[in-house]
């Protein structure tokens, strides 16, 4: 179509649109019109449809007298005042609805319907010209339409989006943003996936929560996406880890959602119907299905330059679609300045659920059931709800904090949470009934996915960190992580990977039974089988589970800090500690000082515990090889002998953890214990190399419990004899060519002792992440005074 031709005309296809056509066709339609033209040959499907242009929005709004009347409305509001706004709404939607399309309209509409077959099944969708850019995704503020049907039906639809170009939050969010009070509006007509007999959702090519460029994360749910966009639905999520994509590999991360309801087709339009319970078993994707969507996403990422946020399909025969692209607004706009809270306390949260923001705000609920009642709503309270749809945003943006019933990381609640830069918790599942208005609460969302509402005004912390010119140094700084979902947050960090990575903290947090619990499963009864199945759901076998949860929290870890050697220690738990897990209770004793008991190694080949340490092995294996992360190190801690060592890599090699089948594969050993300095020479036989617990090594060179708060007062890691095992350990791991780290908290304590490493030669000091900054300008001060950096 001739250029001058194009810019006049009030109805376009798909395939005669681009991303140069925002002013014509708005954001939405020009992003799909750029993936139906240019990413379909790459296999990339997207329905058909055309697009109502600004010209025909215009010129209607122009023939009835509405655009005077419109504009004199919106001159004088006050969008602060909720009431106003309402009423002002209100009122310019029906001047709208009253008014007739102008019949040539009418004729082409009728026409470009025809085509997509008389009685086609549309979804009918608005596309501003400042909607879905870089600036501001506008998600959810006008309304769509879904299972459109007949030409009456249609131009209806199209009149009613017309009208909510000036729905409340519409009108609100252009003002906050800076826009155009009136705007300018396309709409989208598109053929309808039949994801009512299928499965829907949204992707984001980064993740939506840290920023984190290297994953896709993919919600999803059974029927119309709808669900899953407005936050009406906890859905399954999908984590990718991108540089895997191409070897065929990549899923990081799989997340049952309940998954109640879902959207279908109605007589006219949508309804709501129940999940049957087989359904809400299964994940509503599969790896082969997740694995294509992830790639897709890429490559339109990778097509329009920046990451995207998008919506896709599946029909009831199993093909893919992509219905929707825009651009991800939050950190794209993110500046090299981080603020990271924490909240210490041990207090027991009140509720949880997904968290979303890395922010932590205190102040008065606000439990409120309906938009109607958001004249209630005051500026500075923590809003709660069953789901904060788009309808939501004028109050959204005076509240301190966001908790509610349903709802995924990528509902348009979570998404206008982030671009408002308030902490939001969704999915709690229960927030309305135990939360009160009236009642101050603390929202956490800062330790990762799993956001905690406690009880009161909590005291907390919040730095600011920058994170440009920071110096490299010749001393390796590496991370320690606990809970997987701290590993995305912290990927940005100036470090050379992970120097300790807990399996503790899987245990607990991801999948919180007993191994032997899960083993002996058929054996259990009452309340601990009954446990087990809620927590287990979709898993026959539950060993495998274990397998599972167990590997995902792996390799997040080891994908966040992907390709540097991440290294994972085998669990450390003591009895004490296990006998808290489901079922522990049937398999621990209990021991008058479990921190010198059956702990690390020596139970790794005990008959009562070797079939559990065979799933870690095989949850490390499965990391390494079936999900491509060889950036895997396994670590045995608390080995006391050289022998125990020795069983330890048989049972390791029995279960599929093999330097003579896997060449890269290297296993290390916790110094932390004087008999791993005292026989350095034997243990480096066994082991690649050693990595310094400084705690433990301090108690037991000292004779000191350090889960006694007696020993503090008479010597820490610095005292002498501490200092001269370390340096014999050192020494010995370069004598041999070994590795050689540290791992433990002295160095964030203690500037000295840092000095100290580093003059014997550590090659490798792992942190807590509120140490990183000022343990590397520190580093490189004594780098710089023994002339490393000369070097």
């Amino acid at each position: 179509m001739a250029s001058k031709q194009k810019a006049r005309a009030t109805i376009l296809w798909l395939e005669e649109v681009d991303k140069r056509d925002v002013k014509l066709v708005g954001g939405k339609n020009a992003s799909l019109g750029e993936m139906y033209s240019q990413l379909q040959p790459m296999g990339i499907a997207v329905p058909n449809g055309f697009a109502i242009t600004t010209n025909a929005f215009k010129a209607f709004l122009e023939r009835g007298g509405l655009q005077k009347q419109i504009k004199e409305k919106l001159r004088s509001l006050d969008t602060g005042d909720l009431k106003s706004l309402q009423q002002t709404g209100q009122e310019i939607r029906q001047l709208i609805l009253d008014a007739e399309l102008p019949r040539d309209l009418q004729r082409r509409i009728s026409q470009a319907y025809a085509k997509l077959g008389r009685k086609a099944s549309v979804a009918v969708r608005s596309s501003a010209t400042t909607e879905d850019t870089a600036e501001a995704s506008f998600a959810g503020q006008q309304d769509t339409y879904l299972n459109v049907v007949g030409e009456q039906e249609l131009l209806q639809a199209i009149k009613k989006t017309f009208a909510s170009l000036f729905t409340d939050r519409a009108i609100s969010y252009r003002k906050d943003k800076g826009f155009n009070s009136f705007g300018a509006l396309s709409v989208g007509v598109q053929k309808m996936v039949r994801a009512d007999k299928g499965a829907a959702g949204v992707l984001f090519t980064i993740d939506p929560e840290t920023g984190f460029d290297k994953a896709v994360v993919i919600n999803g749910s059974w029927g119309l996406g709808e669900m899953v966009v407005q936050g009406e639905v906890t859905p399954d999520e999908f984590v990718v880890f991108k540089p895997m994509l191409e070897k065929k590999r990549g899923i990081i991360e799989k997340t049952l959602g309940p998954k109640k309801q879902k959207l279908i087709y109605g007589a006219k339009g949508t309804k709501k119907v129940a999940v049957p319970e087989q359904d809400r078993k299964k994940l509503c994707l599969e790896d082969k299905e997740v694995s294509k969507l992830a790639l897709w996403g890429t490559q339109i990422e990778k097509h329009f330059g920046k990451p995207m946020d998008i919506e896709w399909a599946k029909d009831d025969k199993g093909k893919l679609f992509v219905v929707q692209a825009r651009p991800e607004t939050v950190h794209a706009n993110a500046k090299n300045i981080y603020k990271e809270y924490s909240l210490k306390t041990d207090k027991t949260p009140i509720i949880t659920g997904m968290g979303v923001g890395m922010k932590i705000a205190a102040g008065k609920v606000r439990v409120i059931a309906s938009p109607k009642d958001m004249g209630k709503f005051q500026k500075g309270e923590v809003l709660v709800t069953e789901n904060t749809d788009p309808d939501w945003e004028p109050i959204m943006k005076g509240a301190v904090a966001v908790v509610t019933d349903k709802g995924g990381r990528t509902s348009h609640a979570a998404i206008i949470s982030r671009e408002l830069g308030i902490a939001a918790i969704v999915g709690t599942g229960n927030a309305t009934k135990k939360l009160k208005t009236g009642q101050t609460i603390t929202v956490d969302c800062s330790s990762g996915d799993e956001g905690r509402v406690y009880g009161g005004a909590l005291k907390f912390e919040a730095k600011e960190r920058h994170f440009g010119n920071v110096p490299e140094t010749k001393t390796k700084i590496m991370l320690n992580i606990g809970a997987p979902d701290e590993a995305f947050k912290n990927a940005w960090l100036p470090v050379k990977g992970v120097g300790l990575g807990r399996l503790e903290f899987i245990i607990n947090s991801y999948i919180k039974i007993h191994p032997n619990a899960l083993i002996e499963y058929r054996n259990l009864k009452g309340n601990i089988k009954k446990q087990i199945d809620e927590l287990t759901m979709g898993y026959s076998d539950k060993k495998q589970f274990y397998i599972d949860k167990m590997a995902e929290g792996i390799a997040k870890i080891a994908a966040a800090f992907w390709p540097h050697e991440v290294i994972i220690r085998f669990s450390d738990f003591k009895t004490n500690e296990y006998r808290q897990l489901i079922g522990g209770e049937l398999y621990e004793m209990e021991e008058q000082n479990p921190m010198l008991g059956w702990r690390g190694a020596s139970r790794y080949y005990d008959p009562r515990f070797e079939k559990a340490f065979g799933l870690e092995c095989l949850a490390i294996k499965k990391v390494r090889e079936e999900m491509g992360l060889a950036n895997v190190t396994p670590m045995v801690p608390f080995c006391r002998t050289p022998e125990e060592g020795r069983k330890v890599i048989r049972f390791m090699r029995q279960h599929g953890l093999s330097r003579q089948e896997d060449a890269q594969l290297r296993i290390y050993v916790m110094c932390e214990i004087p008999s791993n300095v005292l026989l350095a020479d034997e243990f480096l036989d066994v082991f690649d190399g050693m990595s310094i617990g400084s705690n433990d090594l301090t108690q037991l060179a000292l004779g000191i419990d350090r889960d006694s708060g007696m020993g503090a007062a008479i010597a820490n890691e610095n005292d002498p004899a501490v200092r001269q095992l370390i340096a014999a350990a050192i020494a010995k791991c370069k004598e041999r060519g070994k590795y050689v780290g540290i791992c433990g908290q002295a160095p964030s304590d203690y500037p000295e002792f840092t000095k100290f490493l580093i003059e014997q030669g550590i090659e490798s000091i792992s942190l807590n992440p509120d140490a990183v900054f000022q343990t590397i300008m520190q580093v490189k001060k004594v780098e710089e005074e023994l002339g490393y950096d000369k070097q």
